[in-house]
């Protein structure tokens, strides 16, 4: 590989994140038809030079996590409303149902309140969520802990030490990102560690992921002792990533919009 087409490829991966604020090593090698090693000493050298961050499966812009809530929820609105519908219907009368903090929960919360089945009852993190779902008429209880005041939603150690005083039938995790290579991923170690537990304390436990999510890898993994039920997306996901689910018994389930 010359020089010339080598620096190329520098500056198109620059464009990328700049672009699309974080990138995978499996969509950048297939993009550029090279090998996952050349990319990854590419972003190597760009990290080194303090262009971006590299994180597992990829690379973020420099210094950029989680948009604010305000602008996750207007992105993709139409998609989210349709995952959060197609979760809304997996939830039964009877059932204790948890909800994790974020844009695409957060359209869960509202399918949900809009036809509540009997009897259910919902922890929550979200105060949003939590209010939403008191008013129409559903058992709520928040789980204690610092407020994170972007997403308004409880966070920390004390979340994760209150959920394992709940036996939950059914749980839905948003996620960061989810790479070619099938890892979930989120923003921080502690986001991370406490959607981890959310999912292995659930009977059955679905991640939910717009299309924005595809390919995104952000710096810590979401990982389980079971794998959860499947993953609710509002349009098929490539083929590598599916596959790459399905290799950890993990279906894909496409939303259908209305």
């Amino acid at each position: 590989m010359s020089r010339p087409i080598a620096a190329k490829r520098l500056y198109d991966i620059l464009d990328r994140v700049d672009a699309e604020r974080s990138v995978s090593v499996e969509a950048l090698a297939e993009s550029f038809g090279v090998s996952r090693e050349t990319i990854r000493r590419d972003l190597k050298t760009l990290a080194a030079q303090g262009r971006l961050d590299v994180v597992h499966g990829g690379a973020l812009k420099r210094g950029v996590g989680e948009p604010p809530y305000a602008e996750r929820v207007r992105e993709n609105a139409a998609g989210k409303t349709a995952i959060g519908r197609a979760a809304a219907a997996l939830i039964e009368p009877g059932m204790v149902v948890l909800l994790d903090s974020g844009a695409t929960t957060h359209a869960v919360a509202v399918a949900l309140a809009a036809s509540p089945p009997k009897d259910v009852s919902v922890c929550a993190t979200s105060l949003v969520d939590a209010l939403l779902l008191s008013r129409a008429g559903l058992k709520v209880t928040v789980l204690g802990g610092e407020v994170d005041p972007d997403d308004g939603a409880t966070v920390g150690v004390d979340v994760i030490a209150a959920l394992a005083r709940h036996r939950v039938d059914l749980v839905f995790v948003g996620v960061g990102g989810i790479t070619m290579e099938g890892d979930v991923t989120v923003f921080s170690r502690l986001a991370a560690e406490t959607r981890s537990v959310m999912i292995d304390i659930a009977r059955q436990s679905y991640l939910i992921a717009d299309h924005g999510k595809f390919g995104r890898a952000g710096p810590a993994r979401i990982t389980w002792t079971h794998a959860p039920s499947g993953v609710i997306v509002d349009t098929p996901p490539p083929r590598q990533m599916k596959a790459s689910l399905a290799a950890q018994q993990i279906p894909c389930l496409v939303a259908k919009p209305t």
